[in-house]
């Protein structure tokens, strides 16, 4: 996504901005495919935590992160939600975004992503507090003292 700035690059500053993520929209009923060094399962809870270099993909989406707890239903059939956390990147092509934490809700394909979040499109950067991202509707909104430098289209 690129905005159009009659001079250069201006910085720009709100509480919260809608934007585009992602060029294709993801299907949550498609597998997801989770690697890492270490994977400890807890029968008790039925969840399974991952550590080490984590790499989740379903679909075009790919979501890498030092640590992903990942929890399923109550019948344990499937994932209901992954929690990653340190070092996390998301990228859903072309964009990008990086943060702290964040929350993978897979029957709605929402991505919730706090701390310290910059989303990059293109040449387009946007620094927020909190991103919310619905990989099936190619929707993100950014909110928390928003931050973005548009870059002038053609110079």
């Amino acid at each position: 996504m690129c905005f159009a700035v009659a001079a250069g690059a201006a910085p720009v500053s709100a509480q919260e901005a809608q934007v585009a993520f992602g060029s294709v929209n993801a299907d949550p009923t498609l597998p997801v495919e989770v690697t890492s060094e270490t994977l400890n399962v807890n029968q008790e809870d039925g969840s399974a935590e991952f550590i080490g270099d984590v790499i989740v993909i379903q679909g075009e989406m790919r979501l890498t992160a030092d640590r992903v707890l990942v929890i399923y239903n109550e019948e344990r059939s499937a994932i209901e939600r992954m929690e990653a956390t340190d070092n996390v990147v998301l990228v859903s092509p072309p964009d990008a975004a990086e943060g702290d934490w964040a929350e993978y809700t897979i029957d709605s394909g929402v991505i919730e992503m706090k701390g310290n979040v910059l989303l990059t499109q293109g040449p387009s950067v946007i620094s927020g507090d909190e991103m919310i991202a619905n990989l099936t509707t190619g929707t993100a909104t950014m909110s928390g003292r928003v931050k973005t430098i548009l870059q002038q289209g053609g110079n």
